[in-house]
């Protein structure tokens, strides 16, 4: 990613970035704001089109047209008073599938509709928030990563990962995990207390990155938008009794 990129994808929403994207005069900027919105959500347009058409090279296809539409800039219109840039996003993609099942279908007889066809575009929602949940726990990971590596002797990381890669094993066998892949040896009372704090750090990030993707970020609003991607629980045990007011979690349970 060049300065530039990491620079547009930090600001304050991702409005802001789809304004960036669009912003006459300053063709650089808008050039490295596209990117940047290719780089957030084109993984979660290929896993949503891979769900709805089963053929590789076909979901490829409409996946690829999404991104060069916001390589291109279609999305200038977009307004934050009108609904969620991922429903408009998920529009988009269901209406570039319906266009490719009408054209595949086009020989058939003329009753038969192609939204009633397997795989038509018109799938229950879960497919589109099942993407954008991953897409946005690939993310907040990632960002969790960023966050060990800018942090010498932090193994947030490291230790949370671990966890949810073997989420049955005591602290004793997590402990013993952590120290084999360190090179330290890390005792298991510790090990619980660096599993604790990287659980409050990973779902700071993920408040974070939900807030990114509003354009009113408001704590009801982030709380809500976790509820209907299915991420409440990452951080119910860090929202404290006026999270509605202050908008900071807590350190949740011990």
């Amino acid at each position: 990613m060049t300065p530039d990129d990491s620079r547009l994808d930090a600001i304050a929403t991702r409005w802001s970035l789809i304004r960036a994207a669009h912003a006459a005069g300053r063709a650089q900027d808008a050039d490295a704001a596209r990117r940047a919105l290719v780089l957030r959500y084109a993984r979660a347009v290929r896993r949503y089109v891979g769900g709805i058409v089963r053929n590789a090279e076909d979901a490829d296809e409409l996946a690829q047209e999404v991104v060069v539409r916001l390589l291109r800039g279609d999305f200038g219109g977009a307004d934050p008073d009108r609904g969620r840039f991922r429903d408009l996003l998920k529009t988009a993609v269901r209406n570039m599938v319906h266009n490719h099942w009408a054209k595949a279908n086009r020989r058939r007889p003329a009753g038969v509709d192609p939204d009633a066809l397997p795989g038509a575009a018109d799938r229950p929602d879960d497919d589109w928030d099942a993407a954008w949940r991953q897409n946005v726990l690939d993310h907040t990971w990632a960002a969790l990563q960023d966050h060990e590596r800018a942090h010498p002797g932090s193994l947030t990381y490291t230790v949370l990962k671990l966890r949810a890669d073997f989420p049955d094993e005591t602290s004793d066998q997590l402990a013993a995990r952590v120290s084999a892949k360190t090179g330290t040896r890390v005792r298991p009372d510790a090990c619980r207390q660096m599993v604790r704090r990287a659980r409050v750090r990973f779902a700071e990030l993920l408040v974070r990155e939900v807030e990114l993707g509003l354009a009113d970020p408001s704590p009801d609003r982030v709380a809500e938008d976790l509820a209907a991607l299915g991420l409440l629980e990452y951080v119910r045990d860090f929202l404290p009794p006026d999270w509605s007011t202050s908008g900071k979690l807590s350190e949740g349970r011990a």
